[in-house]
Parts: C-alpha cells; structure tokens; sequence
C-alpha cells in the first residue's frame, strides 16, 4: 500500500484531503505542529517544530506528498514571516519527502501566482511553485483556487466567515474567462486534490472548472 504524506494537515484544505484519504483506506501520515483532535484511527500523526525541521527534520518512507501549508499576512504578522510560513517550510517539506521516496508531489497554491507579480503574495506563491518543479518529482499537481470556503481548519473570525457568504455572491458575475476565480469549498478542492494519487508523471494545473469535474 502506498504512504501519503500531509504537511499542514490542520488546515481547511489539509484537514479535508486527510479525511477523503482514510475513508478510502488509504495509509496517510499526518504532518502538523501539535496533535490532531479527531484524528482517524488508520492515520498517523508526525508532531513537528517547523524551525527546527528546516535544519534536523526527516520524513518517513512516503510515495505521494501534499503541500497545504500557508498562512496570510495578518496571522503571520509580516512578510518575511509569511515568505517562511509560504515558502521555506513547504519547500523543505517537499525536498525531504522527495529523500524519503515520494515521487509525486501535490500543492495547493493560488489562481494568479507568478513569480514574478509585483503582488507580494502572487509572487511568493509563484515562486514556490518554480522552486517545487525544480525539484525533480515525477508528477507534480499544482492546484491554483481563488477563494475558499468551507468548514474544517482552524476557527474563522467573523471577517473570514462573511467574506465567505460574499464570494458566493461574487460567484455569479465570475464567468466566462473569469470562471477560475470563482470560490470553492474546500471539500470539493480535496476530494480532487486526493485523486492525484493516481496523477501520471508529468506537471499539471488545476483550475475552478477542473476542480468541480
């Protein structure tokens, strides 16, 4: 059988592909910085310092790792905080999975990441995105979302939870061309995250319609 890795297994997105994963048997391996409540019983939790990891941290033999770490800039408080939360953490997630055995690689990132946007944000996520498909995986799935909504990760304060009624709002007037930037529950993103278990060698990108397909 074969071992998923999960690095930010706590969050919207993370929490929902860990739940897909076990109720379809499949062994997963849990990474987060404290213990997960609820966790299911044929999952396997992997406590880490994130900092610490950077420089001593190993990962066990896995063949498939999902990148959902992320933070914005209110929680992290400043930029280069964020680059660490967005960039260095995920990108040595991802070289140590690729030492322990992985061969496929799953991200979520953002719809308009560019490394080189002048939009702090869109460049962070654009340059992991160069960095992860410098790595040499033999299937990388890069999945780019706008706005996410859902139940699942950490609390949402009240700013969160009435930009998620908004953006379904804002839905309707995203079409055509602008359809990729329209919101998504996250247990919708998952559910299409966790089929990448099968993904061919390969670089691929997923969008709004390719999520709900």
């Amino acid at each position: 059988m074969s071992i998923s890795i999960i690095a930010g297994s706590t969050g919207l997105v993370g929490n929902n592909i860990l739940i897909q994963l076990c109720n379809n048997n499949h062994k997963v391996v849990a990474l987060a910085r404290k213990p997960i409540s609820g966790l299911p019983s044929n999952a396997t939790e992997l406590i880490v310092d994130f900092d610490s990891f950077l420089t001593h941290g190993s990962l066990p033999k896995c063949d498939h790792i999902f990148i959902c770490l992320g933070t914005t800039i209110r929680i992290a408080g400043s930029k280069d905080n964020f680059r660490r939360v967005d960039i260095d953490y995920p990108l040595i997630v991802a070289k140590k999975a690729l030492e322990s055995g992985a061969k496929k690689l799953t991200l979520i990132s953002t719809v308009g990441a560019n490394s080189s946007s002048k939009n702090f944000y869109l460049g962070v996520k654009g340059e992991l995105e160069d960095a992860i498909l410098n790595l040499g995986f033999d299937s990388v799935n890069i999945f780019r979302p706008s706005f996410l909504i859902g139940s699942g990760g950490r609390n949402r304060a009240l700013s969160e939870k009435f930009l998620m009624k908004l953006a379904k709002i804002l839905d309707i007037f995203c079409i055509g061309s602008a359809r990729k930037y329209r919101s998504i529950d996250a247990q919708i993103l998952a559910k299409k995250m966790a089929s990448t278990l099968d993904s061919q060698p390969g670089i691929n990108y997923y969008y709004f319609d390719d999520f709900i397909n």
